[in-house]
């Protein structure tokens, strides 16, 4: 079969981008390819299950942009569908007078986004939303939540098939000719043909890019967040979510406490460089891929830049009174026996050549595709959103 578009990827962002075309022009002849046997089996599938509220991210971005519009809109639909969510609000917290100003900073910033609601903490009013938590002032996010993203994503492949769209799993991409006006995708199963190819492969965003883009100048850095879960018996410490205020020039928000949807609290995570873009354990090695994030100018100059900052990152990964430490900024009483090894999930990363992490959502164009090749958090929250601006781009291809 010929068909109009084909997306290489079903995590939350690639079904998202799949259910709005089908919305918007359900005559669309639509694929959705997946190397995986399950869809949202990355990125998705190891998310902390946080609803974003837009708070951290530069006014006017499309991670602004995106994320307060997708939050709406994935309230809306999870209405729609019976599918449970918590707004149980958050806390960031300044665990010393020299991280007041950067909070308040970030106060700020979420006004600019158009959050309401926000509150500013003092130190004896931090403990009335959390009563065991340190520190000297906060800010209180009333529209930050808790899901589960895999059941989010099952229910957009539902409908995403009853509107009358494929899914293919197991199926891996090795190749994309470019042939006049005619794509062939090439598999490890057989070959399509497509008028157009959306690439949202997250963690292999940039390979496949490379298929179709000429002289691509990112590439995506893989980085491992570990997380310990709470003890049965330590998870009333914690009553919802709890961060620390971050690092502005480093784009993850630091080691927090989360309450999860179906139940249990975790504490993380980390951020490590990852040993391949899969690599879920410190077992997971490619040395074929882990060279290719080390020889990436780009990320030598992150690594240069941010030596110091990676190598605490990289003791936690080995150090659980490391790791313990971290926490106990934010609540003294946790020790080091309340901490259960948990999951881990890989961030795909974006890194230009120039050094810089990019901070925003990328979306490349050219003559045969579109590339997603940059969507960290908070995607799964902007999912609908970017799916409604990748699908505005590729309508305009028709």
């Amino acid at each position: 079969m010929k068909y109009d578009i084909v997306i290489i990827g079903a995590g939350i962002v690639g079904l998202a981008t799949a259910l709005k075309l089908k919305n918007k022009n359900p005559n669309f002849k639509l694929l959705i390819l997946d190397k995986e046997e399950d869809i949202a089996h990355h990125q998705t599938g190891h998310n902390s299950g946080v609803i974003h509220s837009g708070l951290y991210y530069k006014p006017g971005s499309l991670k602004a942009t995106n994320c307060i519009n997708g939050y709406n809109q994935l309230l809306e639909f999870c209405e729609t569908e019976n599918i449970p969510y918590d707004l149980c609000g958050k806390i960031v917290v300044a665990t010393s007078e020299e991280e007041v100003s950067l909070m308040n900073n970030l106060y700020d910033r979420g006004q600019q986004n158009g959050l309401t609601g926000l509150k500013l903490l003092k130190k004896e009013e931090l403990r009335e939303h959390e009563p065991h938590v340190n520190g000297v002032a906060g800010i209180f996010v009333p529209q930050t939540g808790i899901i589960d993203y895999k059941q989010v994503s099952e229910k957009y492949a539902e409908k995403v098939k009853e509107l009358g769209g494929e899914i293919r799993l197991g199926e891996k991409v090795d190749d994309i000719l470019v042939k006049g006006h005619e794509t062939t995708i090439v598999t490890n199963k057989g070959s399509h043909s497509t008028t157009l190819v959306v690439n949202c492969a997250g963690l292999y965003s940039d390979k496949v890019a490379e298929f179709t883009q000429q002289k691509l100048n990112v590439r995506i850095i893989p980085f491992r967040g570990e997380y310990y879960e709470l003890n049965p018996n330590k998870q009333h410490l914690v009553k919802n979510l709890i961060y620390p205020v971050p690092d502005p020039n480093f784009p993850f928000l630091g080691v927090h406490f989360t309450r999860m949807i179906k139940g249990g609290v975790e504490a993380g995570p980390n951020a490590v460089l990852a040993f391949s873009r899969e690599g879920y354990t410190k077992k997971d090695i490619s040395l074929k891929e882990l060279s290719e994030s080390l020889l990436w100018p780009g990320f030598q100059k992150v690594a240069k830049k941010y030596w110091k900052t990676g190598f605490g990152e990289m003791y936690r990964s080995f150090s659980k009174a490391a790791f313990t430490k971290a926490l106990q900024k934010l609540m003294p009483e946790i020790e080091e026996d309340d901490l259960i090894p948990g999951g881990a999930g890989v961030r795909a990363q974006a890194c230009d050549k120039d050094g810089g992490l990019i901070d925003d959502f990328l979306i490349l164009e050219n003559e045969h595709a579109v590339n997603v090749c940059n969507a960290p958090s908070p995607a799964a929250t902007s999912s609908l959103s970017i799916g409604d601006t990748v699908s505005d781009l590729v309508i305009k291809r028709f």
